[in-house]
Order: structure tokens, then C-alpha cells, then sequence
């Protein structure tokens, strides 16, 4: 009765956070454009573009489609556009005018671009009443688009594997993590599925862990201040020393290099992944693989040997529409229909975007009962995004993780990111400066 006293209270202190910075702050209505006007037929052909492969693949979208031209029936058809590697893809796809009528939005557009690829939403956003990260993807009010799914960042853990290795708690603190890991090596099981060939996931090392490491959602937001924001001892450092020891001992797989992204959910559902490090919409995505629910555990990460933890809530990908779809109605319907009736948030382990619906995950008990700090991202402001794709950092795409993992020298890969972060720093406040 106290773990579930303790999880309701979590659930309604989440439901009264907002993210620092003011960018979830309702807009001055003065600023933000009405969006709204007579309610137009919803109809024609739409296209969706998204990044669950598996859901298309295993008909659950053709599901969604059938119920949705049940609710809508002028609307023709429904067609899935499925991208493997989809934040790569969809931002060729953008700048060509080829993405669909619904999309879900890339992680490094800056907010004062958004309104260059997507059409207005604010009315939908208020239709779907209290909503997380309202105002996350929008700009002077304008409301760009709208999260799919809310999560927590954290480790999965597998019962079975770690039963197996004579493991009878999850680890509190940084060292039992590594004595964790060690025993499930021991044990021939994978300790540790960083998923470093798929190249997403590396993010979780970067943008996730050091924002979550600080405490403060507006933590990318700092690297502005400063010529060297990579450096060993802060937060950077500290995640990719954590993930350089594991791939220094051996904690993580072997092929680095191939994409096995959904192998290694099937690899955990037989018991030979012992952790992730994911959000907890990873979680579902498991039992889809194969694995039972009573064999998966999460738990906040345990990134140093205090015993106390960070809890960084975040998003999913944001639905938007195309500004270049000739069907804008039928694409907000879909949005509409995706977060209200669907059941997509709860299917995928989401806390769903209506602060008015409850999460159905039971792994969200245990992750909560360890009582740690709670609190959102922030987006990220224009010039960030400006000097990091100057920089040609991939920022939320993973390379740069992925080359500072396997460096010889960290100092030395920190080095060249800061000599490529300095330079271009200069050159974008010289430009917003009116300098040459």
C-alpha cells in the first residue's frame, strides 16, 4: 500500500512540473497565431511517416488505420511510409518536400525553424485539453508539434538473467553496477546492450545522461557559456568514462559494429541480455520480443555511489504535419486519434500526453519507489542547435558518442570536439552579432 501511496504521489507531481527555462509556460495569447477557424472536412489520402517499423510490420498500424477510417469515413486511405534509420532519413525527406503528411519531428530543428517544415497545431493541442511538454516544440506560442508518448530515462534490467548470475538485487550504486555486470560476463550473459552499431541509442550516453547527471533540464542549454563544454570532469566526462569501463571490461556486446537493434530485444527475451540503458517505452517493445513482464525490472541509473538518483522525464517523438500535406485536416485528425483513442502511449509503454490519463506500466512502481529527484528536459534554444551544426556534432544522432567511446585518449577526442565547438561558437555569435 505504501509503494502505491508513494506512485500516485509521483504521478501527480509530474502532473504539476514544468520545464525550466519558460519554454512550457502557456504563450501570450497576443503572440501565438489562432491556428483554428471553420472545422474542415477530414478526407483524401494520408500518408504517415514514422519510425515504428515493428508496428507497421506486425499490422498493428493497419489496425490503427482501420479504426480511424471507421471514425473517419471519407478518409481513403491511410498509407505508412516505415524508416529504419529514421532521424537520418526523414531530414533529407523534409528539405525534398517528401515527408508525408504526418511526421514526427527531428530531433536538432531548432524551435525558430519549426515553423519552416510544420503547420501550425495549436488548435489540436488545445482540443487534447492538459498536455506534457506542451510547449516544447513550438515558437512565440505557436504550437509545432505534439509528443507521442512521456517517459522516464532509466535501466532495464532482465530478473531471469540476473537470477541466473547469482545476482539478488539490482545495483544502488555505480560499483554494484560494475559487480553486477561482472557476474552476468561470468555467467556467459551480455552485461550490458549499449546497441552501439544502431547508432541512436548512443544518445542515451550523451544528451540523456549528462542532462540527467545534473539535475537540470536545461543543462545542454549551458554549453553555450563556454569555449569547452566536453571536458573530463564534468558531466561528459563522467558518462563516457561509465561507458568506456564497460566496453573496456567486456560488458557490452561483442559486434559493435552491426545494427541489432531489434536482435538484442530478442537476445534479452532469452535471457542472455542482462541490462539496457532506455527509456521505459523500451519496455513494451521487449514483451513484443518475447519477454514476460514479471521478468523485467527498472530501475533509475545508478551513475555514481551516493545511492541517491535523478529521474529526467522526456519525451518521445512529436507528431506534426507536413507543411507541403495537401490533406492539414485529415493529419490532425490522425494526431487527434493517435493520442486519444489509439491506445499507441499505453501500447508502447508511454506515459501517455494527457496529463488527465494514468500510466499502465507496473515497472514505473519499482522506478519510482527508489525516490529519486524529478524533473523534465528543456529544449534546447536556437543557438545551441546552431553552433552544434556548425560544429558538425550530430547531437541526438550519436557518431560523435560513438568516435569518443572507442578514442584512444578521451581528453584527446574531448580536444577536437572542443577545437571544432570553439571555432564555430565564435562564428555564430559573431553572425548574431551582425559581425563578419
Amino acid at each position: 500500500m505504501r509503494k502505491a501511496i508513494q506512485f500516485v504521489t509521483i504521478l501527480l507531481l509530474l502532473s504539476a512540473c514544468t520545464t525550466a527555462g519558460g519554454a512550457q509556460h502557456p504563450p501570450d495569447k497576443q503572440e501565438a497565431e489562432d491556428g483554428s477557424g471553420a472545422e474542415a472536412k477530414v478526407s483524401g489520402r494520408l500518408t504517415v511517416s514514422t519510425h515504428r517499423v515493428d508496428l507497421v510490420e506486425d499490422g498493428t498500424f493497419d489496425r490503427y488505420a482501420d479504426a480511424f477510417q471507421r471514425r473517419y469515413p471519407e478518409v481513403q486511405e491511410v498509407v505508412f511510409e516505415p524508416i529504419v534509420n529514421y532521424e537520418r532519413d526523414i531530414r533529407v525527406r523534409l528539405t525534398t518536400g517528401d515527408a508525408g503528411d504526418v511526421l514526427l519531428i527531428p530531433g536538432n530543428i531548432a524551435q525558430v525553424n519549426l515553423g519552416d517544415f510544420f503547420e501550425n497545431l495549436n488548435d489540436t493541442a488545445e482540443g487534447l485539453g492538459e498536455l506534457y511538454f506542451k510547449y516544447y516544440k513550438s515558437y512565440l506560442g505557436n504550437v509545432y508539434g505534439i509528443v507521442s508518448g512521456v517517459s522516464t530515462e532509466g535501466i532495464i534490467y532482465n530478473k531471469k538473467a540476473f537470477a541466473r548470475a547469482g545476482i539478488t538485487a539490482p545495483p544502488r550504486t555505480l560499483e554494484e553496477l560494475y559487480a553486477a555486470c561482472e557476474k552476468l560476463k561470468r555467467a556467459g550473459i551480455t552485461p550490458f546492450y549499449i546497441n552501439y552499431g544502431a547508432q541512436w541509442p548512443m544518445k542515451q550516453w550523451g544528451e540523456v545522461l549528462v542532462t540527467m547527471m545534473s539535475g537540470r533540464g536545461s543543462y545542454l542549454d549551458s554549453m553555450i557559456t563556454t569555449d569547452e563544454p566536453f571536458r573530463t570532469d564534468n558531466e561528459f566526462g563522467r558518462s563516457l568514462t561509465i561507458l568506456r569501463t564497460l566496453m573496456g571490461r567486456g560488458y557490452v556486446e561483442a559486434d559493435l559494429q552491426s545494427n541489432r537493434w531489434e536482435a538484442s530485444k530478442g537476445e534479452f527475451a532469452q535471457g542472455n541480455v542482462g541490462m539496457f540503458f532506455m527509456g521505459n517505452w523500451m519496455i513494451r517493445q521487449l514483451e513484443q520480443a518475447g519477454t514476460a513482464p514479471q521478468d523485467i525490472g527498472y530501475i533509475p541509473f545508478p551513475y555514481d555511489n551516493t545511492g541517491t538518483y535523478h529521474a529526467l522525464m522526456n519525451t518521445d517523438w512529436f507528431y506534426a504535419v507536413s507543411k507541403n500535406s495537401r490533406n492539414k485536416e485529415a493529419a490532425k485528425a490522425w494526431i487527434r486519434f493517435m493520442i486519444e483513442e489509439s491506445g499507441y502511449a499505453e501500447l508502447s509503454g508511454f506515459i501517455p500526453p494527457q496529463k488527465k490519463r494514468r500510466p499502465e506500466l507496473p515497472q514505473l512502481e519499482e522506478f519510482f519507489s527508489y525516490g529519486p529527484a524529478v524533473f523534465e528536459n528543456a529544449p534546447s534554444s536556437p543557438l545551441w542547435y546552431a553552433i552544434g551544426n556548425k560544429a558538425k556534432i550530430d547531437f541526438y544522432r550519436g557518431e560523435y558518442l560513438q568516435r569518443a567511446a572507442v578514442a584512444e585518449s578521451l581528453p584527446e577526442a574531448f580536444a577536437k570536439l572542443n577545437a571544432s565547438w570553439k571555432a564555430n561558437r565564435l562564428r555564430v555569435l559573431e553572425a548574431r552579432s551582425g559581425g563578419r
